[in-house]
């Protein structure tokens, strides 16, 4: 048992730390093929906040865990909400002024919404998992357009993500990076997966209760450190705009792998209970980020860290559920 712990918490900061190199060598080999900032920014430094539910999903769908990917992903984007913009805006009060981030929660409230509608039978379908990556590359093609729209007018949410991507990194070592995060995050995930797995047994946890908490809240590790230095930096909208952006990724992409990979049936649980507690704290969100102050204060930052540790103590005395 303590084994599979220590093996679970290598895997976790394998997954986090190769991820975060995969995405270090894509951003810089783009940039030195003449690939524009704008781009890089809104596709790979977008996406790759999500490479690490990306990966856990796909192996845990290939292992028959179904319900651990798709309480990855509601999980992750709770945890986003709840526990990465509530410890981040306890630290400081994020103001939002990127007209960009206005403009994706409607859309982040729209897949939520969908998600629901996916999950109502207890069932996630091969041609559900293609409609959720069509809707992805069409995500991120609008964004793209949208995006060079907005640059010309002046967005600051354009010049925080230009000062994430690398800059004069050679081509050899940028590869290098690439071909060793490709290596090294699938042995990361089954590693977590695997010792997850053991651990949920011991403990008489479900699948989805595995992926809802300890996978969940540790694939959300990248979003909750590139939001705590975007704000230290001052970088609110980047703060709050990798969340938003990792929320609609994770239903679009990541919950699409499993229904593609394995069309298999959903713990009645997910929807009758996980996903109100999503489209809840997403709710919340949009009162929170869209209201007269256009900023989310310390008071409601505590909020939602208090709705996640409620949310969170109720799994952990349902663990079979």
């Amino acid at each position: 048992m303590f084994e599979a712990v220590g093996l679970l918490i290598v895997g976790l900061v394998l997954l986090v730390w190769s991820a975060d190199k995969l995405v270090f060598g894509a951003a810089a080999v783009a940039r030195n093929f003449g690939i524009s900032p704008l781009v890089i920014g809104m596709t790979i430094l977008a996406m790759g906040s999500s490479a690490p539910e990306m990966m856990v999903s796909a192996t845990a769908a290939l292992s028959d865990k179904t319900d651990t990917a798709v309480g990855n992903v509601l999980g992750s984007n709770i945890a986003n909400i709840a526990l990465i913009l509530g410890i981040t805006a306890i630290i400081k009060p994020l103001s939002i002024s990127s007209s960009v981030i206005r403009r994706e929660l409607p859309l982040m409230m729209g897949v939520t919404i969908l998600a629901g509608i996916l999950l109502r039978d207890n069932h996630l379908g091969f041609g559900e998992g293609i409609l959720l990556f069509v809707l992805f590359i069409t995500f991120i093609l609008g964004m793209l357009q949208i995006s060079r729209n907005e640059k010309k007018r002046g967005d600051s949410l354009f010049d925080e993500h230009e000062s994430e991507i690398p800059d004069d990194v050679p081509n050899a070592k940028a590869l290098m990076w690439v071909l060793f995060g490709l290596i090294l995050l699938p042995i990361a995930a089954n590693l977590l997966v695997d010792n997850a797995v053991i651990i949920a047994k011991y403990f008489g946890m479900s699948d989805l209760v595995i992926g809802l908490t300890i996978i969940a809240i540790g694939t959300s590790l990248p979003e909750l450190a590139a939001s705590l230095a975007g704000v230290l930096k001052g970088e609110d909208d980047m703060a709050v705009g990798n969340i938003i952006g990792s929320n609609v990724f994770n239903i679009l992409a990541v919950m699409g792998l499993p229904g593609i990979l394995n069309p298999s049936i959903v713990s009645e649980h997910a929807m009758g209970r996980d996903f109100w507690v999503l489209l809840g704290v997403s709710i919340l969100l949009v009162i929170m980020a869209l209201g007269r102050s256009r900023s989310i204060n310390r008071i409601e930052g505590a909020i939602l860290f208090i709705v996640f540790i409620a949310y969170q103590s109720y799994l952990f005395l349902n663990m079979s559920a």
